[in-house]
């Protein structure tokens, strides 16, 4: 594993567009009401990764999923009752997203020093920050001073976030409506650098789809039959699972990308000449992936007196 330390470099173009792309957050915004939230944070995620190096690819999905839907308002967290209704089991959230104990565990120690001060919503930003450090990724100053959502929208999880089956034009047209254009798309999608996927989302680019490398869709089908198996998981990254590098767009040129979606980036179209700097060129993709995610972070943030800080992250007040 790289050096937690050396790893956290902050870039200061990384640092202005944290402090200016949305003036109600800053990255100051706990330093006199929870100086300490950061280390916080970053201690628990060390413990976690070393536990599950898997868990800094599922907290930084979960901090997709988060923001996607209604905005970074850790709507996301929300458990389901009788009276109310979450996204946990949204058709692209159920029995997938993972990482909701790590953030309990953080929410709990956060508490402890600074009782009804820090909301969830801050809490997976920052750790979705920390688990890319921690495997071997860029840093980003992450904005703060989001509060968390009294609501949840299931049916705009079903429906707004990005599937592993779509094409280009729908994965473009998907992050524009969030406010994110198609590089940031690209970058961001460079985050299928880490993780797994199941079986049933890359079903049929391994036994349908053309523009697939022959021996990677046999390696692929080995585990991934044509029916059955379908939480059956395969690395996104075929090279290096559990670190954060650029060989996701490397696989992408030799047509082994996983999802159908990540194909998509590099087959004829718009982004491909991005795809092949990011492949060469690992410094410029972390740099445009950490400033993308800055960005992301800073969707329709509820602050201010809306929404709350709740003291459970998987309950409103």
């Amino acid at each position: 594993m790289a050096s937690f330390t050396n790893s956290f470099v902050v870039f200061s173009i990384i640092s202005l567009l944290a402090c200016s792309i949305n003036a109600q957050l800053s990255p100051n915004f706990y330093a006199s009401t929870c100086p300490n939230v950061q280390n916080i944070v970053r201690v628990e995620m060390v413990q976690s990764v070393i536990r599950k190096p898997r868990m800094g690819a599922s907290i930084l999905r979960l901090f997709f999923h988060d923001c996607f839907v209604n905005g970074c308002d850790a709507s996301m967290l929300l458990d389901d009752t009788a009276t109310f209704t979450g996204e946990k089991n949204a058709l692209p959230n159920q029995n997938s997203v993972r990482g909701f104990e790590v953030i309990d565990t953080i929410k709990t120690r956060v508490e402890a020093a600074c009782n009804a001060t820090v909301s969830c919503a801050d809490i997976l930003a920052l750790a979705a920050r920390d688990g890319v450090v921690l495997l071997g990724g860029p840093s980003w100053t992450v904005p703060l001073g989001r509060r968390d959502a009294r609501t949840a929208n299931q049916s705009a999880a079903n429906n707004e976030l990005p599937a592993p089956f779509a094409n280009l034009s729908a994965l473009i047209s998907g992050f524009a409506a969030k406010g994110l254009n198609a590089d940031d798309m690209t970058a961001l999608s460079g985050s299928h650098t880490i993780g797994q996927a199941q079986c049933f989302t890359f079903r049929s680019r391994i036994y349908n789809d053309t523009n697939i490398d022959p021996n990677f869709a046999a390696t692929r089908r080995s585990t991934c039959p044509v029916s059955g198996g379908n939480s059956n998981l395969a690395p996104l990254d075929i090279q290096t699972m559990n670190k954060f590098d650029n060989n996701y767009y490397q696989n992408l040129m030799t047509q082994r990308g996983l999802l159908h979606s990540d194909q998509e980036l590099f087959n004829g179209g718009s982004q491909d000449a991005l795809v092949r700097a990011y492949s060469a060129n690992n410094a410029l993709f972390f740099r445009n992936f950490a400033a993308a995610m800055v960005k992301m972070s800073n969707i329709s943030p509820l602050t201010g007196t809306d929404g709350e800080i709740r003291s459970n992250c998987r309950v409103v007040n």
